[in-house]
């Protein structure tokens, strides 16, 4: 069923902003996913904003996992003026599996599989933030041109989910109020510190560049 730059200029501070969909807590999202953002779940791919507290969705790690919360705001609400430091990142086709093109907020958490991670960490699997994948494989950022719709997820436990096909998305544990955070189990994933992160994506980089003039030249090989 399922396949698998900073400018000086000052921050908007007009960058998020909730709908009437959630009452409380900190007005805020650092995680979510474009409406019409197609995830597994128990009833095949499906809208992330089709989703309701209740229903499963396919996870990396737990299998069916019921979303106990689903939160919506806008964000971009000064495109196109808002600050480059929040400009999303656009994820072309393929980058990471993902069948269409995604927009994600530069904070969004991305596992990303390689060697390079397995090497310096020990693990094939590592979580990035978005703006980290920024100059690898096409991702890019863009600037905003109006405001977008995110929906967020939440599970019992933070968890990774399929978008689009393969991308794999982190949705961390619920921590939006002061007891919530006090009250927060571990987390299952850890997301790598910038400088931590920015090494791994250099790496794969080159990882990546040795794959194509590999492939280039099984090609001309073949000739």
């Amino acid at each position: 069923m399922f396949g698998t730059g900073l400018k000086t200029q000052q921050p908007s501070h007009r960058t998020v902003e909730m709908t009437g969909a959630y009452d409380g807590g900190i007005a805020t999202l650092s995680h979510g996913l474009m409406v019409g953002t197609r995830v597994a779940s128990n009833l095949g791919w499906r809208a992330i904003d089709a989703l309701a507290a209740g229903d499963k969705v396919l996870t990396f790690d737990h299998g069916m996992q019921a979303v106990t919360e689903v939160r919506r705001a806008h964000v971009w609400l000064d495109a196109p003026d808002t600050s480059e430091t929040f400009w999303p990142v656009v994820v072309p086709v393929d980058a990471l599996d993902n069948r269409d093109e995604l927009t994600l907020l530069p904070d969004q958490g991305v596992m990303i599989e390689s060697d390079a991670a397995l090497d310096m960490l020990g693990d094939p699997f590592a979580i990035m933030t978005a703006h980290n994948l920024v100059g690898l494989r096409g991702i890019h950022r863009r600037q905003p041109k109006q405001r977008i719709e995110l929906v967020a997820v939440y599970f019992e436990h933070d968890e990774v989910i399929y978008a689009e096909g393969g991308a794999l998305i982190h949705c961390p544990g619920d921590m939006s109020t002061l007891d919530k955070f006090l009250d927060a189990a571990p987390q299952t994933y850890r997301v790598l510190k910038e400088e931590q992160a920015a090494e791994l994506a250099f790496h794969i980089g080159i990882e990546d560049g040795l794959k194509y003039a590999s492939v280039t030249a099984d090609q001309y090989a073949g000739f």
